[in-house]
């Protein structure tokens, strides 16, 4: 993950959950939001704080609950940017200081084919037509999956900036296999950020030991007076 942001981000990955019970690495608030959740659940998510806490301390923070809005976006402290991921046998955080990156959205997943209709549903026509040509060139790296990567990476840049959901089909997205690149186009209004319009979002992608990966980081020059825009619908993610 690190190779796929500035080096003003700051990233902790791992590919293993620790052997201790997930209650013991969690703090008590932290606990009681997944009370009720499978062990696995747990894990994954005692894992992936574990991990922000440890990228947080580079950036002066103690260790603190990371809690989440009614929607699950992480609530980060103040003046930090940061985004979470994680998918089978990977977890990851990536954070930095809000006047050098306004916003974060990171995302893992394996590098395997998604379940059968899922494209369709995920993907705009031009999507599916990329996806298809980049299939037939690379086959090695599952290009459906990376698109779905890349969409959720562009929510998790997005959410924070405007506290608005932003649909499958409301942002499309373009992939450089050669570049290593990403790029989204909005196709809803912008927000206005920094008193400029935010029309889009660029990244990067890689494919490395089975797994996918694509990172999405806004500039801190995009301030953040949308940030208090009242939030609309949530959204499973």
């Amino acid at each position: 993950m690190a190779e796929l942001v500035p080096p003003e981000v700051v990233t902790v990955e791992t590919f293993h959950d620790p052997a201790d019970p997930p209650d013991t690495y969690m703090f008590a608030e932290e606990r009681a939001m997944v009370e009720s959740a499978v062990n696995k659940r747990k894990r994954e998510f005692a894992t992936t704080r574990s991990c922000a806490r440890k990228a947080l301390s580079t950036l002066g923070h103690l260790p603190a609950p990371l809690l989440a809005d009614r929607r699950g976006a992480p609530q980060w402290p103040e003046g930090v940017s940061g985004s979470l991921t994680h998918c089978h046998s990977y977890r990851a955080a990536a954070v930095a200081v809000t006047p050098h990156v306004a916003s974060i959205g990171i995302d893992a997943e394996p590098n395997s084919s998604l379940p059968e209709g899922v494209l369709d549903n995920i993907a705009l026509p031009a999507e599916r037509e990329l996806v298809r040509r980049l299939l037939l060139m690379l086959p090695d790296v599952r290009w459906d999956r990376l698109l779905f990567s890349a969409k959720e990476s562009v929510f998790k840049a997005w959410y924070p900036l405007t506290r608005r959901e932003l649909g499958f089909d409301e942002a499309l997205i373009d992939i450089d296999p050669r570049a290593r690149t990403i790029s989204a186009k909005l196709l809803v209004p912008p927000p206005m950020i920094g008193g400029t319009p935010l029309d889009g979002f660029t990244g990067r992608w890689g494919a490395e030991s089975g797994f996918l990966a694509t990172a999405i980081c806004v500039p801190g020059d995009a301030c953040s007076p949308a940030r208090h825009r009242s939030p609309g619908p949530a959204r499973s993610r």
